[in-house]
């Protein structure tokens, strides 16, 4: 009863920032919902506590609904199951659906046939996706920097992954129900880097820290040791070529200072643009992949799983999600710049 009357209270903040007054958005709760609304006077007292400028959807006597949201519990809710709806994500965050919308678009989703992609890109970003791929195209063309490539990402591993498996019914029959994985669950943040040779260095984040512009560059101080450990010939010759994606950790002024420090190479990375990035296209896809249906009992328990997965994954598999790379730019350029799909 109590999940039933803050649902309907999600409905009227959503009218409220629609625009509608009480008595529209409580016709419209009973043309849905008929005699289980809400009275239009509760409907008034809401739409009163929502004019006054506060938006929590819990009764006074208990604590309201945290304004800040992880932006990486959205990315991963998404990742999991990319047809949850807004007011699923909002459950699982215990905020307003109205607070997730504006996070997603934040961050660049929108959803598409009851599916969320990454964004609909704009003009001038397809533009910019297209003159990026040719950009590198003709750089890799005139001096082929693929086995100097260094690419890294973040990855959310939690320690209780539900296998999802495809179910057959006959007609009429409901179709069987898969639980999905609390987002509140134990997790770990990989933080990884690798080449076509393989993986040069990775790590979990410590619980309660999170990647900002200080950790990052601590964990490129210790990318850069093992680059100087595993492959000498970088430091040696031309050194390292970089790509990573545009988190705001990875393009901060202090972290762009720290890549002309150590004299890398940073290749361009167009906004939006998860189908471009090794690690997202190709390396988490098969991680997610093996870590289906397997339990974790803590961190320790992760990474030595990790180190199992990376240790079984031969050269021609790293190798094959670099050199992919040329493939996909001519792609994003015959395609005019939208999304490649898999």
């Amino acid at each position: 009863m109590e999940n039933q009357k803050e649902h309907f209270c999600h409905i009227l903040l959503f009218y409220f920032h629609k625009g509608k007054n009480v008595s529209q958005a409580h016709n419209k709760l009973c043309v849905i919902y008929g005699d289980e609304a809400l009275k239009e006077r509760q409907c008034q007292n809401w739409f009163a506590k929502f004019r006054s400028g506060d938006f929590s959807l819990k009764d006074e006597k208990r604590s309201g609904r945290p304004v800040e949201v992880d932006d990486a519990l959205i990315k991963a809710i998404i990742n999991s199951d990319c047809h949850s709806t807004t007011r699923e994500i909002a459950e699982k965050l215990h905020v307003s659906h109205t607070c997730i919308e504006n996070h997603l678009k934040q961050l660049g989703y929108v959803q598409k046939l009851d599916t969320w992609v990454s964004h609909e890109l704009k003009e001038s970003q397809l533009t910019q996706r297209i003159s990026s791929c040719d950009l590198l195209k003709k750089h890799n063309e005139n001096d082929s920097f693929l086995k100097r490539l260094i690419t890294g990402d973040e990855k959310w591993v939690v320690y209780n992954n539900i296998k999802r498996k495809r179910s057959w019914s006959r007609p009429g029959e409901p179709t069987q129900i898969t639980s999905k994985a609390d987002i509140h669950q134990k997790k770990v943040l990989l933080s990884v880097w690798w080449d076509y040779k393989g993986i040069v260095y990775f790590e979990l984040l410590p619980p309660n820290q999170t990647i900002n512009s200080d950790v990052y560059i601590e964990q490129l101080t210790k990318l850069n040791n093992a680059v100087k450990e595993k492959r000498p010939e970088l430091t040696n010759r031309k050194g390292v070529v970089f790509h990573h994606d545009n988190a705001r950790p990875h393009t901060s002024l202090v972290t762009r200072q720290k890549l002309m420090e150590l004299g890398w190479d940073v290749l361009p990375h167009p906004p939006y643009s998860p189908d471009l990035a090794p690690s997202d296209y190709f390396l988490f896809r098969s991680l997610q992949n093996s870590l289906n249906g397997k339990n974790f009992n803590n961190d320790d328990d992760v990474k030595s799983y990790l180190i199992q997965f990376f240790a079984n994954k031969n050269q021609k598999f790293f190798e094959r999600g670099i050199m992919m790379l040329p493939e996909r730019w001519q792609k994003v350029i015959d395609q005019n710049g939208q999304y490649i799909t898999e």
